[in-house]
């Protein structure tokens, strides 16, 4: 019987009925079917990984799990995948560590990845690979004799042949992201990005979203991921009554509430956020007492230095605006280094007036359809939105900033919480509409679809 086998660098094992999920989880719902497989690393670090995969079957799914030794997980994903190729697809060329040591490991993970997915993999089978951890599992699963279709998603930006060539091994990743049947991005900026790398960068034949190199082809093509904003449009609505929103509703006492939610990492652009609200309190003193801003973004990857020195730049910048503009009565900035609910964050939405979602560089960016979908019609919140997410191009509705610019993210701000109430709706409402269309079942169903179709055209393009 034909399955679909889902492969990421970690498996959402869930772990009791009624957990909430994962962003990428609650994106593939719909493809969690009985029989489906999800394979892909346990999270854990051991002294002798066993060469077979751990197997746990939930409500029919199958998921499989690899676990990695330390000097595995230093090489392939703090060395290789979030030294080089992190930094590098943000943009941040100047941040990227590039060894060839790192690369081996990448390497070297990928390829017990596909040793021990291609012993489980059956002739019909369809696999949908996720994310900048894997790009090379495509072709090392072709060494290993699969001949079914194969997917390939990046959930994070891509980056033009200029840039991409500061990397020694970058002709090596986009020959291996051909091994693909498809290739999926965010945005068509992104796919034409790396259509231009194949062409410029491996001589590759281009003729519309097809690429063609070494005989095969591969299309590669925009696919915006979304959420399930229906169900999560119900959590606000129910989240209201949350005691943890509750108490900070309570404590507003008639202050407009921003709210920025961001993993704490260089890309999302906290510290020109942290500047810009402390310009917004600088040139509008009438906020003063009237808003608050809560910024939650919790620790990750600590094990990188520069997640450590921005984490310390945070904690100075915070202090400074609180010492510089707080009264006995008013603390103008909230910031905190701890992960919330996901139900608790609907509510946190919902109540609040500004949704601050302002990364230097974002595949999508899912903060911003969240916190559009939690809001309510007759008196929504406006969102503030970098013109570098992923999710800006669909989201015109919103205030768009260059998030360099913290004045012009102040000014963002200052025009959000002034807005009048009929325009607020209206920009709501457009927004609404685009978040409810493009959604996390949209977004599997089409790339699913897709898929089917580009191996059909690539082995009749093989063929001609």
């Amino acid at each position: 019987m034909a399955r679909v086998v889902i492969v990421s660098n970690r498996v959402p094992i869930p772990k009791a009925r009624g957990a909430s999920a994962g962003g990428l989880a609650v994106a593939l719902r719909d493809l969690l079917k009985p029989g489906t497989m999800w394979f892909g690393w346990s999270g854990r670090q051991v002294s002798e990984p066993s060469p077979q995969p751990a197997l746990v079957e939930a409500r029919g799914v199958t998921y499989a799990t690899i676990d990695l030794s330390s000097e595995d997980y230093r090489g392939f994903y703090v060395g290789f995948a979030n030294g080089a190729l992190w930094p590098l697809l943000h943009f941040r060329i100047g941040l990227m560590r590039f060894g060839r040591k790192e690369y081996d490991g990448y390497l070297s993970v990928n390829r017990r990845f596909a040793g021990a997915l291609g012993a489980m993999l059956q002739p019909d089978d369809t696999v949908w690979a996720h994310d900048y951890h894997l790009i090379p599992l495509g072709r090392m699963l072709r060494d290993c004799g699969f001949q079914g279709p194969l997917g390939f998603f990046l959930h994070i930006p891509f980056a033009p042949p200029s840039m991409m060539e500061a990397l020694p091994v970058a002709r090596e990743l986009i020959a291996d992201f051909c091994a693909y049947d498809l290739v999926g991005f965010q945005t068509e900026e992104h796919a034409r990005d790396f259509r231009d790398c194949a062409q410029r960068m491996l001589g590759a034949t281009v003729q519309g979203e097809w690429i063609r190199l070494n005989g095969r082809s591969t299309r590669a093509f925009a696919c915006p991921i979304g959420i399930d904003a229906e169900a999560f449009s119900r959590d606000a609505v129910r989240a209201v009554n949350d005691k943890v929103v509750q108490r900070l509703a309570g404590s507003l006492t008639g202050r407009a509430l921003a709210i920025g939610v961001d993993r704490m990492d260089y890309s999302k652009g906290l510290p020109q956020r942290f500047e810009a609200y402390a310009c917004l309190l600088e040139k509008h003193p009438e906020h003063h007492r009237r808003v608050h801003l809560l910024q939650i973004c919790p620790r990750s990857r600590e094990e990188v230095d520069e997640y450590r020195k921005l984490r310390s730049e945070l904690d100075r910048l915070a202090g400074r605006i609180n010492g510089r503009f707080s009264e006995f009565d008013w603390t103008p900035l909230r910031y905190s280094t701890r992960a919330a609910p996901r139900m608790t964050l609907a509510g946190l939405y919902r109540i609040a007036r500004v949704g601050v979602v302002t990364p230097l560089r974002d595949g999508m960016n899912l903060v911003a359809k969240e916190f559009v979908a939690a809001q309510s019609d007759e008196d929504p919140g406006v969102l503030v939105l970098s013109r570098f997410a992923g999710a800006a191009h669909e989201m015109r509705e919103a205030l768009i900033v260059n998030p360099f610019d913290p004045d012009a993210i102040a000014d963002a701000m200052h025009q959000a919480l002034t807005m009048p109430t009929p325009e607020r709706r209206e920009r709501h409402q457009a927004l609404k509409e685009k978040v409810f269309r493009t959604t996390a079942q949209a977004y599997s169903q089409r790339f699913m679809e897709a898929l089917g179709q580009a191996k059909i055209q690539s082995v009749l393009r093989a063929a001609a």
